[in-house]
Order: structure tokens, then sequence, then C-alpha cells
């Protein structure tokens, strides 16, 4: 522990920031890798199918928040106790939250059973695209719980600190599901042409195995964690601990999903093909703002570390880089974004399908919504460094009124005063309005912070 104190308080920045943020670049690309692939391949069998596959998409974000902000709770609740020496306390948490992946596998499997075809017609009336996202979803809901198993469980380990494991356990997911994707969409070889159904049986599959690996890997004796179901006894106290720490999370999550969800309804009004290029640019710009993502693994210990340590030079030197660091990021994007956007976009079209359509409004969508890029690095950056000093109450509210109050409400108003083109302009006004307010928000917040600081 003293050596790696040392190091956070006395490292050069740059080489700290770079080394403790890496394997979460990694693994966040891997993840961004398969998104964007998984959509490739459909996008290529058929066109509408990629539409249902956007229109299933805010569904599936709504499987991630459950499993990220439990995770997230998990693995700050687990940290927590190891560091009181609590290790059973932290091993009867990690058997708690292993039975709620499967408690919710199993509720989301009925639902997905029952009411698939009912959730998809919330957003849009084509019956054609309800049958494609009826078709995906439901094998997606049927097997939930391959989903919730390896996410939640990754974050025992990482409670403990072991980054390793969790990036191989990824790796697994999203290199089998790459491979696995263009076998059972378009029926290569011995293997059936399942289509979209074939993606989301890949998808399902892999996480399938990463969650047997991951599992695996929490029973090796070697492990802090000791997992004993034979000791396992429920404590309520537990569940709410994790979701003190992992609620607010889950919150931004869903808060993204209903944002999707509202930019389907409102964009799908003026031309289904709509929703098929917003979902190929949701996943694009995963590799944007993953590495964002990424950096914000590394910086917030540092400035967190530094904070408590009363450092208050190294805390501004680690602000100041990451938001040059995450400036660069995000205008290497914008720069691609509006250097490349057709090329982009044909990624997703295949040559046989008549896709004039999808390419013109997917290449305006992309120039547009990209303007903002350069300022959304640094935005992401200053709303963790919030956190970062103990005030999570912002970052919740900034994401509340960026995605909610703000976007929703203007690309409605803008489709109602112009046309479908005018609408990806509300992404650049939103992302504005909602920096400008950070700005003083946050210097407000160091400030005071600082001035603190130099009396303690």
């Amino acid at each position: 522990m003293n050596e790696n104190e040392n190091r956070m308080g006395t490292e050069p920045i740059i080489s700290l920031l770079f080394k403790l943020s890496v394997p979460s670049i990694i693994s966040m690309a891997i993840q961004a890798l398969y998104n964007v692939i998984d959509s490739i391949y459909i996008g290529n069998y058929d066109p509408k199918a990629l539409t249902g596959l956007s229109i299933a998409f805010p569904i599936q974000m709504i499987l991630i928040a459950i499993a990220v902000g439990t995770g997230i709770g998990t693995s700050s609740l687990i940290s927590r106790e190891l560091g009181r020496g609590n290790q059973r306390k932290a091993s009867n948490a990690a058997e708690h939250v292993m039975l709620l992946s499967v408690i919710y596998g199993i509720i989301l499997a009925i639902l997905g059973a029952l009411f698939a075809r009912n959730i998809i017609s919330i957003f849009t009336n084509n019956v054609e695209i309800i049958d494609y996202g009826t078709r995906y979803i439901r094998i997606i809901l049927l097997g939930s719980a391959a989903l919730f198993v390896p996410m939640i469980s990754n974050n025992i380990l990482r409670g403990e600190g072991n980054t390793l494991i969790p990036m191989i356990s990824m790796l697994i997911g999203s290199l089998m599901n790459i491979v696995l994707d263009p076998f059972i969409i378009f029926g290569i070889g011995p293997f059936p042409e399942w289509g979209i159904e074939g993606a989301a049986i890949a998808t399902v599959f892999s996480r399938f195995l990463s969650g047997i690996f991951i599992v695996l890997m929490i029973f090796k004796s070697d492990n802090e964690i000791k997992v004993n179901f034979k000791k396992f006894k429920f404590n309520f106290n537990i569940i709410k601990d994790v979701y003190k720490v992992g609620f607010p999370a889950m919150v931004m999550q869903f808060l993204a999903s209903f944002m999707i969800s509202g930019l389907n309804i409102i964009v799908g009004a003026y031309n289904e093909t709509a929703i098929a290029a917003l979902g190929i640019y949701f996943r694009l710009q995963s590799f944007v703002f993953m590495p964002v993502f990424g950096l914000n693994q590394g910086y917030m210990p540092i400035v967190g570390y530094n904070f408590g340590h009363n450092k208050p030079d190294r805390m501004k030197k680690t602000i100041k880089y990451g938001f040059i660091v995450s400036f660069v990021f995000t205008t290497l994007g914008f720069l691609l974004f509006q250097l490349f956007p057709t090329q982009l976009i044909n990624l997703f079209v295949s040559n046989s399908n008549n896709n004039e359509e999808l390419i013109e409004i997917g290449t305006k969508a992309l120039k547009t919504i990209s303007i903002a890029f350069p300022i959304i690095g640094p935005a992401i950056v200053g709303s963790t460094t919030f956190q970062a000093i103990g005030k999570g109450f912002p970052s919740l509210t900034l994401s509340f009124l960026r995605q909610i109050i703000l976007l929703l409400p203007i690309a409605y108003i803008l489709g109602k005063i112009g046309t479908l083109n005018t609408i990806w302009y509300s992404f650049p006004i939103s992302e504005l309005i909602s920096s400008i307010i950070l700005v003083f928000w946050l210097r407000k917040a160091l400030n005071d912070t600082f001035e603190k600081m130099k009396t303690t």
C-alpha cells in the first residue's frame, strides 16, 4: 500500500496517468469494437434488420445499466470491506451479487418470452421493423443472465484489485462474438443462416463463455474473495450497500437508454431509415468516447488520492493533463467524422442493397453531431472531477440536464421548425449549453476545494 501511495503521490503525472488508464482503454476499445462489428454484419445482411437492431439498442442499454450499477456498487463494497479486513463480509457480498445476476436473468427472460413484441412496438408502427427487433431482443432477454453474470462478476475481482482477469474475460466474450457473428448471420460453412437471430445468439453464447471463465476464476483458491454458498447468509444491508454506490451509476445509464429511445421516436416520425443512421452513430461514437472513459479510470484515483492527501498542485496538474488528453482524443474523432463520414456509413451497408438514403442521412448526421466532439472530451473529464473530489450530485445532474432536459426537447422543437437534418443540431447545442454550465460549476467547486486545502 505504501508503495502504491508513493507512486500516486510522487510519480510524474503523465506517465502515471497512462499507466493506470491503458488497460481500461484497451478493455473498452474491445467492447466498442464488438458493438460496431456486430452492427456492420447486420447492416450488410439487411438494412431493415439494422433498424430493428437500433430499435432494440435502448433495451439492451437497460440491461447494461443494471449490470453496470450493480457491478460498480459491488466493486466499491468489496474493496472497502477488504480494506477493513472483513474478508468474510466481502465474500458474502460477492455471493449476494452472483445470486442477483441469476435472479435478474430469470426475471428478464420471463419478460422477454412474454412481452418482447409489446416492448418493441412502443418505438415504431412498422410491422417489419417490429418483427426484426422482436426476434433480436427476445433472444437477448432470454439469455440476459449470460450478460449479467460476467459483467457483475468481473467487478468482484476488480474489488480485490485484479484487473487482468476481468480484461481477459471481456476479451473472450467480445472476440468470440466477433468470430462467430458472420458464420451464423450469413450461414457460412456448416452453420445455418440465422440472420438477426444469429447476431443475438452469438452475443448470448459468447457472453455465456465469458461468464463460465470468470466464475471459474472467482472460485480459484488463491483469491482474497472466498465464495462459498454453504456459508451464505442473506443480508439485506449488503444489497443496500451495493446500491448506495451503484444506483447513481445505474440511473446515468438509464438516462442514456431513455434518451436514445426518445430520439428513435423523434427521428422515426420523419424517416425510419434515420433510426438506423442514429444507431450507426451511437456505435461509432463509442470509439471516440471509450478512450476518454478509459482515461477516467486512471484520472479519477490520481485526483482523488492527491485530494485526500492535500496535494493541490498535483491535483491541478492532473486536471490540466486530463483535459488536454481528452481534448486530443475527441478532436481526433471530430476530424475522422468530418473527413470520412460517408466511408464510415458505408461500412454498415451492402453493395447489393439500395442504401443511398441511409448513406445520405447517416453522412449528414455524423458531420453535424460531431461538431461538438472537441468539447465533449473535457466535459466527460470535468464530470469525473466532481466524483473524484467526492461530489457525485453534479455529475448526475449534468447528465440528466444534457440528455433529458436539453437534448430531447431541442430535438423535438428543431424537428417541428425544420427538417430531419435540423434535428441533428440538437446534439451540439445541448452539449454546448451543458458544457458552459459545467465550466462555471466545476470552477467554483475547485476554487472552494483549493481554498479549504490551504487551511488544512
